[in-house]
């Protein structure tokens, strides 16, 4: 499973923190950051979810109000 996080469209309500600790808030630039993450295009941040923390992952892509959280498995989108 991996979850992919668009940074610029995130407006930085922060419920992502609140569900998953792998976002932390960066409130000097007002958005979140998915911490372990690796750039793939510019604003897209990828990383796999750890064994155990997959629910934390797909409740942290629901509380996004922008939907810029995704999350995957075997390339099937399954949130939100």
């Amino acid at each position: 499973m991996r979850v992919e996080f668009d940074r610029d469209t995130c407006i930085g309500m922060f419920q992502c923190v609140e569900e998953w600790d792998a976002f932390e808030a960066d409130r000097d630039d007002g958005k979140a950051d998915l911490t372990e993450s690796e750039e793939r295009e510019e604003g897209i941040f990828v990383r796999e979810v750890p064994e155990g923390a997959e629910l934390d992952a797909k409740f942290a892509a629901r509380a996004c109000p922008v939907d810029a959280i995704v999350v995957y498995e075997d390339g099937e989108q399954l949130v939100p």
